[in-house]
């Protein structure tokens, strides 16, 4: 979805908060994995022995996120229509703490006269106006109290970015005024910042805090997963799942984000802690990986190597004195060699169960040391377009944290091994410079390199392609047809060929429930008649986001912080359970985006800075999800990591970095889960958008990694010709590419019907031919078959 010149239209189009549907049903078992899911992602920064609260401490609550709360961020990822949600104020008070009653009926009377407006579309509030409070309140606050909580709120969401101004990524002086007056007047402070993003944080190391909390925006269950840490009924466990630095500047992407035309990924495959763990460890505030607990916990590790298989075997003690769980992992340091490496890569993580004092859980890792390999884009290691294994020691390490690693052994390779070797794909075409590591006088250095261009014709390999391309051939009867698979495509007409490739051409379709996305497969007469039924979509990821009530999920930075890919998969499982209730067949989720830069705006959807932490989230996700017959929809294939001109952005960025950094979280999903479908992206990746990039769709996504599923556009595209063929334009453009769905059908948000730019080029000679628009159409039916056979 995107801003238009008609965006009150827009607006009222994907409104699902009026006319809500249906009974606030209770889901026992959902309400109580997202309770855990909410409280294992709330990550303790801070503690000096003031958390766990104790049961009968006298509590005085600040800031006004305490009720206004912010569960998730805004945008198509953000809004749904929860049976209810639990604000910090609601949680704490089913606790047995007493909370100072005067204070929560000033705060109570201030939210009800200030109601929060959430604005139109892209114009949602990042932070709502704290309350004054006076210094005759704050001192009579002080006196009836042991522990003073201050609660600052933010919010994101799609189509803009968060800024470097006060209310969004700074405090507001109304903020700064109450945080210096509560650490000023109580002895014990208890910070939480309720956000789905990053935010300066440089202000922590100012005020006199006893404890600091990061909550992220934990979904309907948030209050009550609060009180639960706060008190300690629950042991914190959740752990960074990206770096938060001193200061913005600090970030290597800071001066190359949120550009309109395109953006140069300057900072190559250093992003996040591969950057600061490098290059500048002095800049880090608060490292990836890290979390702090109410226990203490042991480990011991034994490293062992057999051919290239590796096996590490951890015991993890709590040594503590209260029952908890810890999250183990597992870093390797690979030599600098020709190429340059980070000084740490995360290869390997576990979550441990509750584990009570004096108890032990034995966790084996085990990886190959191929999955070590470094891309070579230039050809300098003699194997260009190739992932290698570079001669030297590589080092592995294991802890809880990056703050935290102990060296457990290392390796030393006689000899460069190829690993595999591929093609130059999707490389730059635009010249600029990226960094790479450089070892001068015995350190590493930054320096910059110019970046390897494209030089492999795109269109030499369509060509050798359709050269290639066989009859379509599936054998397998469609649903109950009585005809295969084969029989259908080759029964359809260019128009059904057309229709079947496009949704039907609005969102909030009449076949699938009110609020939907939108429809794909039957999308017109014909092809229901030949038995090919509707597809619903929704939208994702915190929900199922209709005018029904449904669960609110935490948002993605808060799963992402749990570590827990069995919680993950568990959660994924209810919520395809509840897909199923409410009548729709894909969810538009999971976000799979890498958080670039902490001002992205739909950061919150997404997982982390980390590609293996981010591919192992979303494909326990969608292992969950599509266990009860129902799609996941993986986004936003790919590079979608700012909002900033979305639409028509190009994200320049060497092909090393595009390999390793941001495809290889859909790679880890796609051979570990096989989601049915897959979004692309808005944006351009060096010159091509995504919908046309038949360097990414074909050549990776459906030859390297071997993905047998279906490929749709975001909500519309932008129309364009091929380069390499004038015959080809729009819908045939991006078949040809094999994206194969147009969603949700339209040519454009105003206009509801399709162009006829597929017909008119299967009817022109040197245009997209019958055998590429029906391996589409098969891919289609396909992924009709799998949800509705």
């Amino acid at each position: 979805m995107t801003n238009t010149n008609n965006v009150n239209e827009l607006v009222q189009l994907i409104n699902i908060k009026d006319g809500i549907i249906g009974e606030k049903r209770q889901r026992p078992v959902m309400s109580q994995l997202l309770r855990t899911a909410a409280a294992e992602s709330i990550v303790l920064l801070e503690n000096n022995g003031v958390l766990p609260l104790k049961s009968d401490s006298k509590v005085s609550v600040f800031g006004r996120s305490q009720l206004d709360y912010f569960y998730v961020g805004y945008g198509s990822g953000g809004e749904v229509n929860p049976p209810y949600v639990v604000n910090m104020l609601e949680g704490l008070k089913q606790k047995s703490v007493q909370l100072y009653q005067p204070l929560v009926e000033v705060y109570e009377d201030y939210s009800r006269h200030h109601q929060v407006d959430d604005g139109v579309w892209g114009q949602w509030p990042r932070f709502l106006e704290e309350m004054p409070v006076s210094d005759e309140l704050i001192t009579q606050v002080r006196e009836h109290s042991d522990v003073a909580i201050l609660v600052i709120g933010r919010a994101a969401g799609e189509d803009r970015e968060n800024i470097l101004e006060a209310g969004s990524y700074y405090l507001t002086e109304k903020e700064e005024a109450l945080i210096k007056k509560v650490t000023t007047q109580f002895e014990k402070v208890v910070l939480i910042i309720n956000s789905g993003n990053v935010i300066d944080l440089a202000w922590t190391q100012v005020y006199n805090f006893s404890a600091i909390l990061f909550a992220w925006q934990g979904g309907m269950e948030s209050g009550h997963a609060i009180a639960d840490i706060l008190l300690g009924d629950v042991n914190p466990s959740a752990k960074l799942p990206d770096t938060i630095a001193r200061h913005y500047e600090d970030y290597p992407s800071a001066k190359q984000f949120g550009h309109e035309e395109f953006v140069e990924y300057v900072e190559d495959i250093y992003v996040g802690y591969r950057y600061f763990e490098t290059f500048h460890p002095e800049k880090i505030l608060y490292p990836f990986g890290y979390g702090l607990s109410y226990t203490e916990f042991e480990i011991e590790s034994n490293f062992s190597l057999e051919g290239p298989q590796v096996t590490l075997q951890t015991s993890v003690t709590n040594i503590g004195k209260v029952a908890g769980k810890q999250v183990v992992q597992v870093y390797y340091q690979a030599p600098q060699g020709q190429l340059g490496k980070p000084s740490r890569n995360l290869i390997r993580f576990a979550k441990t169960i509750l584990l009570d004092p004096n108890t032990t859980q034995e966790i084996e890792f085990t990886f190959d040391l191929n999955e070590l390999a470094s891309y070579d884009d230039r050809g300098i290691t003699g194997h260009p377009f190739s992932y290698v294994l570079e001669a030297g020691d590589y080092h592995f390490f294991v802890g809880t944290g990056l703050d935290n690693l102990e060296a457990v052994d290392s390796y030393y390779l006689e000899n460069l091994v190829l690993v595999e070797n591929l093609s130059q794909i999707s490389a730059p075409v635009e010249k600029f410079d990226r960094l790479v590591a450089e070892v001068k006088d015995g350190k590493l250095v930054e320096s910059y390199q110019p970046v390897t261009l494209q030089h492999i014709s795109v269109k030499e390999r369509i060509d050798q392609e359709l050269e290639t391309l066989s009859e379509v051939e599936d054998q397998q009867v469609f649903l109950d047809t009585g005809k295969t698979m084969s029989e259908i495509i080759q029964s359809l007409s260019a128009i059904e060929l057309d229709a079947i490739t496009r949704g039907e051409g609005k969102m909030n379709s009449p076949f699938g429930p009110k609020g939907n996305a939108g429809m794909l497969g039957g999308t017109i007469e014909s092809l229901r008649d030949k038995g090919i039924p509707s597809v619903i979509t929704t939208d994702g990821p915190a929900g199922i986001r209709l005018n029904y009530y449904a669960s609110l999920l935490p948002c993605g930075t808060a799963l992402a912080s749990t570590w827990d890919l069995a919680l993950i998969q568990r959660i994924g499982e209810e919520f395809g359970k509840e897909l199923v209730e409410l009548g729709s067949d894909i969810i538009l989720a999971p976000g799979m985006n890498i958080h670039r830069n902490p001002l992205g705006g739909r950061n919150f959807e997404y997982f982390s800075e980390d590609p293996y932490l981010t591919g192992k989230m979303a494909a326990s996700y969608v292992k969950g999800v599509q266990s009860h017959n129902v799609s996941t929809c993986p986004k936003h294939f790919a590079c979608n990591n700012q909002e900033t001109n979305r639409n028509y952005n190009d994200s320049r960025i060497s092909e090393r970095a595009l390999r390793e950094i941001y495809l290889k979280p859909f790679e880890i999903c796609v051979k570990e889960s096989q989601p049915h479908a897959i979004m692309t992206a808005y944006n351009k990746i060096n010159g091509v958008w995504a919908h046309y990039h038949y360097d990414l769709v074909t050549e990776v996504l459906r030859k390297e990694w071997d993905f047998q599923g279906c490929i749709m556009t975001d909500w519309w595209m932008r129309m364009a010709s091929d380069p390499n063929c004038p015959q080809i334009e729009n819908n045939a453009y991006r078949v040809r590419a094999q994206v194969d769905i147009l969603m949700p059908g339209g040519q454009s948000f105003e206009i509801k019907e399709s162009d006829s730019s597929l017909i008119q080029s299967l009817n022109h000679p040197d245009g997209l031919t019958l055998k590429e628009a029906q391996r589409s159409a098969l891919n289609v039916l396909k992924l009709i078959q799998k949800i509705k056979g």
